[in-house]
């Protein structure tokens, strides 16, 4: 995925900007002058975006936005501008521009713009190709509740712990239904403030506040006919909790300040890993709301409940971290493979990406081994998946664990929560070869 350039000739402000982004995992660029910007701009990549100040000593923003189209490039193109300039800056969206950002509102405004169009860019580059396919029984069980509720307009609630993968299934959902071809957008619920998420979500009328000086449509519009992904929906302040509920029963909603009720052809999923429940019963959550969302649920196992996962999904990562990072690693040693499948992943999916990904960087070619790996020594806890609850199941468990330590019975009776000997004998009891 590209980066966001930032243009202001204003060095101190330019480098708040981008270290706002850097802070966020954002890979940034930071330009000081309207002569660097329009030189770099008339090579810009297709998967950049930029963010430009709109007055500069000897030039403007709408002048670097002609020169990006005239060279051919139609990178989304953001201006920032400080208050007196918002008439200015609404003209320059005649010549192209996306959008602009108060400078006074950016803590607020900017993440949420940027990050939504680096996930909806991404999700049209993958068209979700590289979505790993999980082939743990708790997996094949959740794909198999996947396409039952695909092809309705059921809305689906989505629980699990931080990093399950919750867009990831959002995803495939859509992918799976007959909005398809439709957009899929989503909205981190988590970086909306209470003063700007209706407007985020629904949109607002020229003059509906102070700053409000054009119409601007919200991701209710931008989705129309497709799928709207509410990630961390239980962040929605308790207004904007009101309008959603009734978006989802007339199938209709209302920009902020509007007078007309605009049509709502939209399915909605919505994810957290908040006790929604409690939220209600602390009166955080509408519980009407709660159960419009919860119509139909998946709940996602944290990695932990799902070892089996952790070797394939590993590899996957290492042959895209591979093409990513342009590194040649060819796997895992077999104690790095231990200690992959010992450790208990408190960030689940995303910090086995991560760890990979670090893996990889520093391994260069070769194997990965435990001092590249960098997870500490541990062993998995008796209450884990694996673990031996129930003599009518402890033949399959032992199996399962075998299978999943490629034979090696230590490393199988950690995985069990067990000792060495213990797992000789069971072994021996259920003539296991």
């Amino acid at each position: 995925m590209g980066k966001v350039i930032v243009i202001d000739d204003n060095v101190v402000y330019c480098d708040y900007v981008g270290n706002l982004l850097a802070k966020e995992g954002i890979a940034i660029e930071k330009i000081y002058s309207f002569a660097a910007a329009k030189k770099a701009l008339s090579a810009v990549r297709s998967d950049e975006i930029v963010l430009s100040d709109f007055r500069f000593p000897d030039g403007d923003g709408i002048e670097l936005l002609r020169l990006m189209c005239e060279t051919g490039h139609r990178n989304p193109f953001f201006i920032m501008t400080d208050y007196d300039e918002v008439p200015t800056a609404v003209r320059s969206m005649k010549s192209g521009a996306d959008d602009y950002i108060s400078k006074r509102k950016l803590e607020d405004e900017l993440l949420p713009v940027i990050r939504n169009l680096l996930k909806r860019k991404s999700l049209a580059n993958t068209n979700g190709e590289n979505i790993f396919q999980r082939e743990s029984e708790a997996f094949q069980f959740i794909d198999r509740r996947i396409r039952l509720v695909a092809s309705t307009n059921i809305s689906v609630l989505i629980l699990g712990e931080n990093g399950t993968g919750k867009e990831h299934i959002a995803e495939k959902i859509h992918r799976l239904s007959d909005r398809a071809n439709k957009p899929f957008v989503a909205v981190d619920c988590g970086l909306l403030s209470a003063s700007l998420a209706a407007s985020t979500l629904f949109g607002h009328e020229k003059g509906a506040f102070t700053g409000a000086t054009d119409n601007k449509a919200g991701y209710f519009r931008e989705s129309d006919g497709g799928t709207l992904f509410l990630d961390e929906v239980g962040n929605l302040p308790m207004e904007v909790q009101q309008m959603l509920l009734r978006a989802i029963q007339s199938k209709t909603y209302r920009s902020v300040g509007g007078s007309q009720d605009k049509v709502a052809d939209i399915r909605i999923i919505a994810a957290t890993n908040e006790d929604l429940k409690k939220a209600v019963e602390e009166k955080r959550f509408r519980q009407d709301l709660y159960y419009r969302i919860q119509e139909f649920v998946i709940e996602l196992p944290p990695l932990r409940k799902c070892r089996e996962d952790i070797l394939p999904l590993a590899k996957f990562f290492i042959d895209k971290m591979n093409t990513e990072l342009n590194k040649s690693v060819s796997g895992l040693d077999e104690e790095a493979t231990e200690r992959l499948q010992l450790y208990n992943w408190p960030g689940n999916v995303r910090e086995l990406r991560q760890t990979i990904q670090t893996a990889v960087l520093m391994t260069g070619n070769g194997m990965i081994t435990t001092e590249t790996l960098g997870l500490p020594e541990e062993v998995v806890y008796a209450n884990s998946d694996f673990s031996l609850i129930d003599d009518e199941i402890q033949k399959e468990r032992i199996i399962k664990a075998l299978k999943q330590a490629d034979g090696n019975k230590r490393q199988a009776a950690r995985l069990l929560g067990i000792s060495p000997p213990t797992l000789y004998k069971k072994l021996e009891q259920y003539n296991i070869q």
